[in-house]
């Protein structure tokens, strides 16, 4: 066992004393990670001289980075959808001895066997698939109280008391580098004296949450005709989206899918005057770096997952055959979305920039 290494502990520099130590099981997507950090400031509220750890995928450590709350990612090498039980058990044999504490915030059996397997004494986290035992403090689910993910992440680190309660929430806030800010614009040769607008026209989920590219492009040349620089950004699956919407566009319309590191990419939105996005993870990392963001949205509901700013328009029809949560629409029309014109999202974009 002594020559496996499961997981890799990455220390974000944001030390504190040990006055409590806590391990978090963190979420597996971008937008959740976000909004996890609401979360990690209660509880540095309850307790400043905490120090919390969140088991998080490697990709997610960028973004843990840039919480002042987190003293360090423990990244556990599992595939999506492994259950990986014996490198489980093996990482939580390491962590054993090092916390009074844990929260698991996925609701599956996995997520919570390194905290079991860690001999944690208090193993937080909601009822569901048959984790009696592993989780050793179990709090009851309740949809309609906790009807938004971030209320959810929030209610498993206060007392079960206060969970029952409109408790506060403590938006999320990302660290801004500057040097990181100035290095990617230098390297992507983006002119840093004009004004730059972001759109992010990709959702893991499902195309039931992207609205159209043609719109996205449509959107683009309105923005560059009033002298904006646009930013398309996202993953590299999403470079093909960035082509077809730059294709034929003047030269202030840049493709930077797939051509940025997560920690340029919150640099890069923070110094956007806005942002223009499906309900995705980037939407989340616009608000949290306090960028102005305007959220369409189509099978999903604001309800349940709104950016987490003052700084927020948001588009939503609320037609009768949603939210209906699908990947993929259902009725095969999309109207949730296609009845969303580029000029609407346009005229919402300049009345949210003007009201900055």
């Amino acid at each position: 066992m002594a020559n496996i290494k499961p997981q890799k502990v990455i220390n974000t520099g944001n030390e504190t004393s040990n006055h409590e130590n806590i391990l978090v099981v963190g979420p597996s997507w971008v937008g959740d990670m976000v909004m996890a950090q609401s979360l990690f400031k209660t509880l540095k509220a309850q307790n400043a001289n905490s120090s919390i750890d969140v088991i998080a995928p490697a990709w997610s450590v960028p973004v843990l980075e840039r919480m002042p709350e987190i003293r360090q990612a423990i990244v556990l090498n599992t595939a999506h959808g492994e259950i990986g039980l014996k490198k489980r058990y093996q990482l939580g044999q390491n962590l054993r001895g090092q916390y009074q504490r844990a929260i698991i915030l996925p609701r599956s059996l996995k997520a919570a066997l390194v905290p079991f397997f860690a001999k944690i004494p208090l193993r937080t986290g909601f009822k569901g698939e048959m984790r009696l035992g592993f989780i050793n403090d179990i709090r009851e689910f309740d949809k309609a109280h906790l009807n938004q993910t971030v209320k959810r992440f929030v209610a498993l680190g206060v007392t079960q008391t206060l969970a029952n309660t409109h408790f506060a929430i403590d938006y999320p806030a990302l660290s801004i580098n500057k040097d990181t800010q100035r290095q990617a614009l230098e390297k992507l040769d983006l002119g840093s004296n004009k004004p730059a607008i972001a759109l992010f026209p990709g959702a893991e989920y499902g195309p039931a949450k992207q609205w159209p590219l043609a719109y996205f492009k449509e959107l683009a040349g309105k923005l560059a005709g009033e002298g904006f620089q646009v930013w398309v950004m996202g993953s590299q699956k999403d470079h093909p989206a960035g082509e077809e919407i730059s294709r034929g566009q003047s030269a202030r319309v840049i493709n930077l899918c797939g051509k940025t590191s997560i920690a340029e990419v919150i640099d890069l939105i923070a110094y956007c005057k806005g942002a223009v996005s499906n309900d995705s993870g980037l939407m989340h990392v616009a608000a949290a770096a306090n960028c102005p963001v305007v959220g369409i949205y189509g099978s999903s509901s604001p309800k349940f997952t709104p950016p987490l700013t003052e700084r927020a328009k948001i588009l939503h029809l609320n037609l009768d055959c949603g939210p209906c949560f699908k990947r993929e629409c259902p009725l095969q029309h999309l109207d949730c979305l296609n009845k969303i014109s580029p000029q609407n999202v346009f005229s919402v974009l300049k009345e949210l920039l003007s009201a900055q």
